[in-house]
């Protein structure tokens, strides 16, 4: 077994907790008790922080760690979260640790949403790591992983319970988790005193929005919204199709994917580079005017008419966009 693992998460809150899940399986492996690890995440790139050294603050009780000396046998663990958040120095620094590391001393788990900073992941590599990577958590594993949850807590859940948790919670499995431990040991639940017991859903993605809208899919469409909306203000939704409109127009515009990516300040070689270029190309350039109008209208509406038509001219907007977005128009 390695002493060390690399997890990519594509991305999403339940492939991030799945992420953790399969970090603490791995260090239970190698007979390290959950509250002995220690968890660093690695802070975003406009946030103020002080350094220790070549390294950040939060990340400067990762040195001694991979520096620890196995004398009876103890082992030090470290959960390193967001590495991709790692900036250039920091990655070198902690190859260079890496290098040096005592692989009986020490247990690392380094989790990535999308690419490990090279250096690391060179080091990584060059240690023998373990490398797992954990897609987008959809419904349907959202629903295989609550019916092998509740079963290895040997809680009994009937398909309308489970059929209310996945309506409740979608695919934060993290949150779903945290439900199913309140539920466990007590009687089986009906769908009704799941709903009236967790009725706030947690917030998800916005792209799962527009994915049901490039799949013409508005029955489901219309569901995220009516999730969304019980978190958020409608203009929070509106200007992130603005913003989602916008790739897709230079997407439509650019004559390659090169293109594209310098226009939008990625690489070509980026996931969601390739994804917003592949699903945009079938989706003309008159469908994407008529989404522009309406969204110019919606915004309008939202700003001037009484709340009581924002959400049925979000819902209009939901099933036109779903339209436009698939090329059914």
């Amino acid at each position: 077994m390695s002493s060390f693992l690399e997890v990519r998460v594509r991305d999403g809150s339940g492939a991030a907790f799945l992420a953790e899940q399969t970090a603490f399986e791995f260090f239970e492996e190698a007979g390290v008790d959950r509250a002995d690890v220690l968890r660093i995440h690695v802070p975003g790139r406009g946030q103020e922080t002080e350094w220790t050294g070549s390294v950040r603050s939060e990340l400067a009780p990762l040195i001694p760690a991979l520096q620890s000396v196995s004398l009876f046998g103890d082992i030090a663990a470290v959960l390193l979260l967001e590495a991709q958040q790692l900036q250039v120095g920091e990655a070198e620094t902690l190859a260079e640790l890496l290098a040096g590391a005592d692989p009986e001393a020490v247990r690392l788990v380094v989790v990535s949403e999308g690419a490990t900073p090279a250096k690391l992941a060179k080091a990584l590599a060059a240690a023998g790591a373990a490398r797992e990577e954990i897609k987008t958590v959809r419904d349907s594993a959202a629903a295989s992983w609550l019916a092998g949850d509740a079963k290895q807590r040997g809680l009994r859940l009937d398909g309308a319970a489970r059929a209310a948790l996945l309506e409740v919670f979608g695919t934060n499995l993290a949150a779903m988790s945290s439900a199913l431990d309140q539920l466990e040991g007590g009687p089986p639940p009906t769908a009704d005193e799941i709903r009236s017991r967790f009725r706030s859903r947690p917030d998800e993605p916005l792209w799962l929005f527009t994915e049901a809208l490039d799949a013409g899919d508005s029955t489901t469409a219309l569901r995220r919204l009516r999730d969304i909306l019980v978190h958020g203000h409608p203009l929070q939704l509106l200007g992130f199709l603005e913003g989602d409109l916008r790739r897709r127009s230079l997407a439509v515009s650019a004559p390659d994917i090169e293109t594209f990516a310098e226009w939008v300040g990625g690489r070509a070689s980026d996931f969601r580079t390739k994804k917003d270029w592949s699903k945009t190309r079938r989706t003309s350039a008159t469908s994407l005017r008529r989404a522009t109008d309406a969204l110019s209208r919606a915004d309008r509406t939202l700003k001037t008419a009484p709340e009581d038509l924002h959400r049925v001219t979000m819902e209009r907007l939901t099933v036109a966009l779903a339209i436009w977005y698939s090329g059914r128009s």
